[in-house]
């Protein structure tokens, strides 16, 4: 898994935005990437098996575009297997275009990696929860995810991989 940050190609604001207060604008909400594998059916649809192992995947990325604007995926897996056998495979990237101002650079990352995926969860989840469905199997409800702590322990994981090359 992979949380990527691009700075934007221009300079960040042209000194104004200091002087406002923090603010995210979300312009647009869109589905980049969306596959759903259900390789057994009809035979993993049948009532009475054992529920599946479920193993779930983040990723976040984030880049800047013109005009100050910056552009964060969330990059969501769900593999579904049953007595070592895949029942489905679920990959989902849920992209949004964000406008940010008031920001101070040095805050820019945390706010990209932390705040705008909390804006975007709740769609990428209700997708899941779709597409799971529709699908054959139960609604697969993700529980709501802390992107702050995940946002720290691949803060915390990157710089260990630094020291540890040095």
């Amino acid at each position: 898994m992979t949380d990527t940050f691009s700075p934007p190609p221009a300079p960040f604001g042209d000194g104004q935005d200091a002087a406002m207060q923090p603010a995210i604008r979300i312009l647009a909400q869109y589905i980049r990437d969306l596959s759903f594998e259900n390789p057994r059916a009809p035979e993993a649809l049948r009532g009475g098996a054992a529920a599946p192992q479920i193993d779930l995947g983040v990723e976040l990325n984030a880049q800047g575009r013109e005009g100050g604007v910056f552009e964060v995926e969330l990059k969501l897996t769900a593999a579904a297997r049953r007595d070592g056998e895949a029942v489905f495979q679920l990959e989902l990237v849920y992209a949004g275009l964000f406008q940010i101002v008031g920001v101070e650079a040095e805050d820019l990352e945390q706010v990209l990696m932390i705040e705008c995926p909390r804006y975007l969860f709740p769609f990428a989840r209700r997708l899941i929860s779709d597409l799971s469905a529709e699908g054959g199997f139960p609604p697969l409800m993700l529980e709501p995810m802390d992107f702050a702590a995940i946002y720290l322990a691949r803060k915390a994981q990157a710089e260990n991989v630094q020291v540890g090359n040095a």
